[in-house]
């Protein structure tokens, strides 16, 4: 199992970017997908999921209408689209890789750096 995130940035408040992982090694398109990150610190925390079929899309409350979790399985990637960004969404964003019926994690990525400052 394999998942690179890439997309993180410095970017200013108010600003928006999009976080992507790659996932290769799994049957992507069979699998729950989630983003989850970490403050420093701070726990990691759970930020967002996404059902194997697209139709179940979850968030934690504080970002909810702010993120947009979204995969291509014909592509094997997980997205996260981030907008209105805060100070307080700077942390590491981690990609997990859950099970085949829910978002329980099984394996995580290495993280990109996403830093809201002006």
């Amino acid at each position: 199992v394999q998942l690179v995130e890439s997309g993180g940035d410095l970017v200013q408040p108010g600003g928006s970017l999009r976080l992507s992982c790659a996932a290769s090694g799994f049957a992507f398109s069979q699998y729950f997908m989630s983003w989850a990150r970490q403050a420093p610190g701070k726990g990691l925390e759970w930020v967002s999921g996404i059902s194997n079929d697209d139709t179940d899309t979850r968030y934690t409350s504080s970002v909810k209408g702010r993120f947009t979790i979204f995969r291509d399985n014909a592509k094997n990637t997980l997205y996260l689209q981030l907008s209105n960004l805060k100070t307080e969404d700077t942390a590491m964003y981690y990609c997990v890789k859950g099970g085949t019926r829910g978002f329980t994690e099984t394996a995580r990525g290495q993280g990109t750096q996403v830093t809201v400052s002006s």
